[in-house]
């Protein structure tokens, strides 16, 4: 509603909220920056983790405070991680109201009463409206995405592609869990419909069909993205899916397709008819990577714990034409 009255989108077919997101339509990994700290120094791959100098960062935090002073906020507190035992508590912090409602589809949603206690291990302050400047803030662009551990602070400027936000948690999941053995995983996951122990986990790149896979009519959803594997078995880390739209099948993939025309499902980077407001799923001229992002239970067969036993099946989906692997 919040996102509606400030024109911020459209009111779709059946209440999903229509959005583009400009000139980011996906993520920009080369605009991603971990700050260089004593604490995670020994533990990153510098390599391939661009770093970011302590003092940037915090000229960068100051600039971008003072960027939203006396602007509307909108704030989602949020779990990433199903097992109690592991999750992460997150206070998402979001200059546009559609992030927030996207990030509370992401995430996983506290009961009120647990709303009360909550104390953010980490937070999230994403400001679309805000550009960097590489020479005081010690990024490439006017686009950046800085990690601070020791702060447990993770700044978002000049993007509003909404990926950014959940694929910061598990950036921070990818880093906080293997040092407590757990292994983070790209991957989506499902189980028999009887039988949480029977799990598989099917891991793949972008487009090769995690979300498709998963979302198996004959077995239970666990998740379709992000997930940790424990002594205890496996976790969703999310709420909710994330799914591309580009030539989505209503037949093939019927539950998917429907959250296209769901109330408050999110819906980004499709072509509309302006007049009829009929998604075009084969449009990718604003992106081959549209998608729809919606709460798990958008999915009948979904898990309501997103829990499952060790996997007895690990699917590699490669699009392999070359036979390599």
């Amino acid at each position: 509603e919040a996102a509606i009255q400030r024109g911020e989108g459209r009111l779709g077919l059946g209440g999903a909220f229509l959005v583009a997101t400009g000139t980011h339509t996906g993520r920009s990994p080369k605009d991603k920056f971990v700050v260089r700290t004593p604490a995670v120094e020994d533990h990153i791959w510098w390599d391939n983790n661009a770093p970011m100098a302590p003092d940037a960062f915090d000229r960068l935090h100051a600039d971008m405070l003072a960027h939203v002073k006396g602007r509307e906020l909108f704030v989602q507190d949020l779990y990433g991680g199903a097992d109690p035992a592991y999750r992460l508590d997150v206070r998402v912090v979001t200059e546009l109201a559609w992030h927030g409602l996207f990030i509370r589809h992401l995430l996983r949603r506290p009961d009120a009463n647990d709303l009360a206690g909550f104390v953010p291990e980490f937070t999230i302050l994403n400001c679309p409206s805000f550009k960097a400047d590489p020479a005081r803030h010690g990024c490439r662009s006017e686009t950046g995405i800085a990690l601070n551990f020791e702060k447990k602070l993770i700044l978002i400027a000049n993007t509003a592609y909404a990926g950014e936000n959940k694929k910061s948690v598990f950036t921070l999941l990818n880093y906080i869990l293997p040092a407590k053995g757990v292994m983070a995983m790209h991957c989506s996951a499902n189980h028999a419909m009887d039988d949480p122990e029977d799990a598989a986990v099917f891991f793949g790149l972008s487009g090769t069909g995690k979300t498709t896979l998963s979302a198996d009519p004959a077995r239970t959803l666990i998740g379709d993205d992000e997930h940790g594997w424990s002594d205890r078995g496996i976790f969703n880390f999310e709420g909710g899916c994330y799914a591309k739209t580009i030539n989505l099948d209503p037949e093939a993939e019927p539950e998917i397709h429907a959250t296209t025309s769901r109330f408050a499902s999110v819906v980004e980077n499709m072509v509309y008819d302006p007049e009829t407001l009929e998604l075009d799923f084969a449009d990718d001229s604003l992106t081959a990577n549209t998608r729809v992002a919606y709460p798990l239970e958008a999915i009948s067969n979904a898990s309501p714990d997103s829990l499952g036993g060790h996997p007895k099946n690990v699917i590699m989906l490669t699009c392999d034409a070359f036979g390599v692997l």
